[in-house]
């Protein structure tokens, strides 16, 4: 049976020939069609045009009644399996504490991996499946979901696994990345070098045995892991076919974007610290710039010089960075909205950046981030609005009537 899709007010994002991203002043334009409809066979976008449709006889049809339908939210960096929460930092925040002086003192990453480490795997699943539920009904229908939080290999094996189980238990496309080297345990502080070996050595061939991770991140910035040790584990990861993504450049300029760059990462993400160098190197490479503006809000933080990206001709993504220290949020309609008041992106560069461009920063840009046939139809409905500028613009509220994932209409 096929969805038929009618009466759209706009269909954002349409393309015949697909692009994997879009750079610099491309960022500000997408095509549409106005007064449309949109067919979807088997999982995909079978067909769509302009003006009236007339349905099969057992077609399911969906009257779309003005609203506009756009490609779903393709975030591609979170952290949203974890356990318990860390509201007393915020409040710690809020008296005047840095993430580096809350991180010392045995909060931050730390802090949730204890909490991470007294959890089993099914409580674990059982905390994780409403927040991925949640940013279903959020407009998401891709994400990228990182381990990290483990810091031991048992307890990475545990994440990556409640991962995997997120994967086939919701309607979700799911990436999964090993981060391991996102923190230094407390009784390693003394050896880091050790801890590297200990990530090298046992997590990544544990890792690889169970075939659980797509990508190997490493947070390469000030006080947690160096070039060279990044390095080393981005190569280790690299020879078990896990393709490097890297946390750089949040807290100083680390040369985090140039080691990613050096090793073809996918992603470079946070990039808060942005130099005539980075941008440089950047330019040169297949490499996607993720910008995470929910954590400099959440953080109080700088954020990243977007607007001088672009103009340089850079391609940008944003996504959310869902996790419970420094973005406790899933939000990718506030992180439009945050695109524009904060890094002073247009509303087309901000729904290319949650789009197209995120899904190529996780290898999904042949089947998601656009209205193209024969991609799959994960698609968002919004309420009738005067234009797409609306939705970023009217922040704190919703625009999302309808999810469409896997060309089901989710309840």
């Amino acid at each position: 049976m096929r969805l038929v899709l009618k009466n759209i007010g706009s269909l954002l994002l349409t393309e015949h020939e697909p692009t994997p991203w879009v750079a610099g002043e491309e960022m500000a334009s997408v095509e549409l069609i106005s007064n449309a409809w949109l067919v979807i066979e088997n999982e995909n976008i079978a067909c769509f045009g302009e003006g009236e449709v007339i349905p099969f006889p057992d077609d399911e049809v969906l009257d779309c009644q003005g609203g506009m339908v756009m490609p779903a939210f393709c975030d591609s960096h979170t952290h949203l399996v974890y356990a318990g929460s860390r509201e007393q930092e915020y409040e710690d925040k809020i008296r005047g504490l840095s993430y580096e002086q809350i991180a010392k003192r045995g909060g931050g990453i730390l802090n949730s991996a204890k909490l991470l480490s007294e959890t089993s795997e099914d409580e674990l699943f059982e905390q994780s499946l409403p927040r991925a539920m949640d940013i279903i009904r959020m407009g998401t229908g891709a994400v990228e979901i990182k381990s990290g939080y483990g810091l031991n290999t048992a307890d990475e094996l545990k994440m990556l696994r409640v991962i995997k189980r997120l994967d086939g238990a919701t309607e979700l496309t799911i990436r999964s990345t090993f981060l391991g080297a996102h923190a230094v345990p407390a009784s390693f502080k003394q050896d880091q070098e050790k801890y590297v070996r200990l990530v090298i050595e046992e997590m990544i061939p544990a890792v690889a045995e169970e075939d659980l991770a797509d990508y190997i991140d490493v947070f390469c910035d000030r006080g947690f892991f160096t070039v060279e040790q990044s390095a080393s584990i981005l190569e280790a990861g690299a020879k078990y076919g896990m393709m490097p993504k890297i946390h750089a450049n949040e807290l100083d300029y680390s040369g985090g974007v140039q080691l990613g760059v050096r090793h073809h990462a996918r992603s470079v993400d946070h990039l808060e610290f942005m130099g005539e160098e980075e941008i440089a190197v950047l330019k040169e490479s297949a490499t996607m710039s993720t910008l995470l503006p929910g954590a400099s809000l959440f953080l109080g933080m700088s954020y990243a010089p977007a607007r001088m990206m672009i103009e340089a001709g850079l391609p940008v993504a944003l996504a959310s960075d869902y996790n419970p220290g420094s973005s406790p949020s899933g939000n990718m309609e506030l992180v439009m909205s945050l695109g524009i008041i904060q890094l002073k992106m247009l509303p087309y560069e901000v729904l290319n950046a949650v789009t197209r461009n995120g899904a190529y920063a996780m290898g999904l840009e042949e089947t998601h981030g656009s209205i193209t046939v024969g991609k799959v139809a994960n698609l968002i409905i919004t309420e009738a609005m005067p234009g797409f500028g609306f939705m970023p613009y009217a922040y704190g509220s919703s625009q999302i009537k309808k999810m469409i994932l896997n060309g089901k209409i989710q309840s």
